[in-house]
């Protein structure tokens, strides 16, 4: 409560005037007394006599107490007029206390607002969540007393988990589930909570070390908690409501700063993820699963029906013996990019390169319907190009065969965790791999199911059944006249 000194209310030049006004009008004589009965000044007709401090000169009959927010702060002593004095002086101390506490109510705003500009300068340079766990961190450690150890927690996969620490906080690495220890609490209630005896909360849970007064809220962005941040110390402290006000007023800054960069977090790995794309599916189907309306499309491993193209220049290692190796890469930059370029154009996937070979796929990432029929449509396009390619030698040079199949495949991020690779696994990519190696130079072969999906559009051969390597039934094979 805000202290109101009497002595000195009293004592004001135009309060003065006024108590001196109001005992003449009385016509009577009052004392006005402190707390302790001891006199500040006399009043006698208006006429202020005798000296301070002086507890008895005229008995007075009886007292009336002046009161602030309903304590006694004073006395008016006097007859039964004197309580006039009273309720003047009971009303004067609450409107200059008031007063005082809008003062202190403004200021108390403004080292609020300058406490959000300053944190909000050394934030707003952050895009990095660790940059912003660790100001969240230093600024704890200043506004809050006894603060020996400090730490920021965020949910992750519905689990709090510590991203940044202070003191004895950064060598524990506790994981608490929603709900779960005062920390957990906070986190499903939304609502700061001072412990300053843990030893006596049940729902605390005890790390590495002991902690004796906690200071833990809530990091919310809108109506939602993302995480907590947490204050400690390890010897007795008493947390204020003001000390849970200021670390308050940091989380709301940090909250925002952690979504930002978060949200950074997650542009940066969409647009590595898309560089990554971009080099093996057509631009179009990559926009589509980074656009607006995105496909539900993963690159976790799923079974799928698909078209699988294997390509593969033939007599490429003896015709390259006469070339210089860089010769050699040169000419193999320029065909895969011709053929690559036709192959995006027929929404496919570049699977992989294996030397000379090119492998691609139809119908994943991204779904598509006629994934058979833009598989066909790829490998006539793929001959006709290198048939009227501008550079001579590549013309002369690179005569390619193609196989093509469909079906059921696992296709997704197969790999190790220190490498993976998005490719395709399943019979029907052996069976393409081996109507390859059959295929002549310009030659296009399909199995029955290629053949079967396309029959309508385009004109084929029946090449008739054939015994294929890792494979006990035949195979019908049918080329592709174009």
């Amino acid at each position: 409560m805000t202290q109101i000194n009497l002595k000195k209310l009293i004592t004001k030049d135009d309060t003065s005037s006024i108590i001196a006004g109001i005992a003449n009008a009385l016509e009577t004589r009052m004392d006005i007394q402190d707390i302790n009965g001891v006199r500040l000044i006399s009043l006698n007709g208006g006429t202020p006599s005798d000296e301070p401090g002086e507890t008895k000169n005229i008995v007075l009959p009886c007292r009336h107490p002046v009161e602030l927010a309903g304590e006694v702060i004073g006395w008016i002593a006097g007859n039964t007029k004197a309580s006039f004095m009273a309720s003047f002086l009971t009303f004067l101390a609450n409107k200059e206390r008031e007063k005082k506490a809008l003062i202190v109510e403004t200021l108390d705003k403004y080292k609020e607002l300058t406490l959000l500009y300053d944190i909000a300068d050394k934030i707003t340079v952050c895009l990095e969540l660790k940059d912003v766990a660790r100001v969240a961190i230093d600024e704890a450690k200043r506004l809050i007393k006894n603060a020996e150890n400090a730490s920021v927690m965020l949910l992750k996969n519905d689990m709090l988990e510590i991203v940044a620490a202070y003191g004895m906080e950064y060598t524990q690495k506790i994981r608490l589930k929603t709900g779960e220890g005062i920390a957990g609490v906070v986190l499903s209630t939304g609502k700061a909570e001072i412990v300053n005896d843990v030893a006596r909360d049940a729902r605390f849970t005890q790390g590495n070390y002991r902690v004796s007064s906690l200071l833990c809220v809530p990091l919310k962005v809108k109506d939602r908690v993302i995480g907590v941040c947490n204050v400690s110390n390890n010897s007795p402290a008493v947390y204020t409501s003001g000390d849970m006000k200021l670390l308050c007023i940091l989380a709301s800054q940090v909250a925002s700063a952690i979504e930002n960069a978060l949200l950074h977090e997650n542009r940066l790995r969409e647009e590595r993820a898309k560089a990554y794309l971009h080099r093996y599916v057509a631009p179009q189907i990559v926009n589509n699963i980074f656009g607006d309306d995105k496909e539900c499309i993963s690159l976790n491993p799923v079974k799928k029906d698909i078209a699988i193209l294997f390509s593969d220049i033939r007599g490429f290692s003896s015709t390259c013996e006469k070339l210089m190796p860089e010769e050699t890469v040169a000419y193999l930059n320029e065909y895969f990019t011709q053929m690559v370029e036709i192959i995006f154009n027929h929404n496919g996937t570049v699977n992989k390169f294996v030397g000379d070979m090119i492998v691609a796929i139809f119908g994943a990432p991204s779904s598509c319907d006629d994934n058979k029929k833009q598989a066909v449509k790829t490998a006539i396009m793929m001959q006709r190009r290198l048939s009227e390619i501008k550079n001579e030698w590549i013309r002369d040079n690179f005569n390619t065969g193609i196989g093509i199949s469909a079906g059921e495949v696992v296709v997704g991020n197969i790999g190790s965790p220190q490498h993976m690779d998005y490719t395709a696994i399943g019979d029907e990519v052996n069976i393409a791999e081996r109507l390859e190696a059959l295929a002549q130079g310009k030659q296009i072969l399909v199995d029955r199911n290629v053949y079967e999906a396309t029959k309508d559009t385009f004109e084929f051969k029946d090449m008739g059944s054939f015994t294929v390597k890792g494979k006990k039934k035949k195979v019908d094979v049918f080329e592709v006249v174009y």
